[in-house]
């Protein structure tokens, strides 16, 4: 089997970065991606698309990138890498909704090698609802674990696992949201190969349009108010500190010289904080809260 090439996955990233697009557009109705192609100095580039002040999206960035060059002293030191060249390409997204019933949703897919032969897959999807609906939950979980049955059944549990660990705001003792799938240095072994894996991570890029839509359709036309947008500001804080303070993401792009305004879009249009909130006892609010931990199993 012919092997694949770093241009393979950079070229299906760029079309599934295409195919988001396309979808999220047709479901908003309104807003349109406005693209903002860039060029690394050390090597490569991208292409940044952002939505604005959409029916339903108020604000979204689906990004591309493939960038290459010296491998950055603190990247070496941070994975424990000899000198060499690297060459990195993946797409991400974060959309925010107007309507705090949609949830916030993240996902990225990313390759990495570099000259040595060193090289692994790494991504994820996970959602953010500003208000927890079990419903929601359970379709969103079972999607992603029909895409992981696919390829491997450990996947789901070893992954939703992970994501519960990663999106965790330690200083808040509190998930960012109901979690995913997190996975990161995917290489081949004795039970896998590098086509498998990319196999799986395309299918990761292609279940995002689907279920994201579907949330769009669903619940931006549930009505809310003030209580529910206040509210829906303190949600963004959360989704805002955790991006800052804990996103291996972010502080990968800053320190291999990303571009900034293309690392920093996963930040929402406005945000809030109000000192020591406590939400009335059994409110929706409360009751979402509650919910925010590790080890739900939210497929049942």
């Amino acid at each position: 089997m012919p092997q694949v090439s770093k241009e393979d996955i950079s070229a299906v990233f760029k079309n599934i970065q295409d195919h988001i697009c396309s979808e999220l557009e047709r479901a908003d109705g309104q807003g349109k991606f406005i693209e903002d192609k860039w060029n690394r100095p050390g090597g490569g580039g991208g292409r940044s698309r952002v939505i604005r002040s959409g029916n339903i999206i108020e604000k979204g960035g689906v990004n591309f990138s493939e960038v290459y060059g010296k491998t950055p002293d603190k990247i070496l030191s941070s994975f424990g890498l000899k000198e060499g060249d690297f060459f990195a390409t993946g797409v991400s997204i974060v959309l925010h909704p107007e309507n705090p019933w949609v949830p916030i949703i993240h996902m990225n897919i990313r390759y990495f090698e570099m000259s040595n032969g060193t090289y692994w897959f790494g991504g994820g999807i996970d959602l953010t609802p500003h208000y927890v609906d079990l419903e929601d939950a359970r379709v969103f979980h079972s999607k992603l674990k029909a895409v992981c049955d696919k390829h491997d059944r450990n996947y789901y549990k070893e992954f939703k696992s992970w994501a519960d660990d990663y999106f965790f705001i330690k200083h808040r003792n509190e998930t960012r949201g109901i979690g995913g799938i997190f996975f990161d240095h995917l290489s081949e072994d004795k039970t896998r190969s590098k086509a498998d894996l990319f196999g799986f991570v395309k299918d990761v890029g292609l279940i995002f349009a689907p279920i994201y839509t579907h949330y769009m359709a669903k619940n931006s036309i549930k009505p809310y108010g003030k209580r529910e947008k206040d509210w829906q500001m303190a949600r963004r804080g959360r989704y805002v500190e955790f991006n800052l303070v804990l996103d291996r993401g972010t502080k990968f792009g800053l320190e291999t010289d990303g571009r900034t305004e293309s690392i920093l879009m996963s930040l929402p249009p406005m945000a809030g904080w109000e000192y020591n909130h406590q939400p009335v006892a059994n409110s929706p609010e409360a009751k979402t809260l509650s919910m925010l931990k590790k080890g739900i199993n939210w497929t049942e």
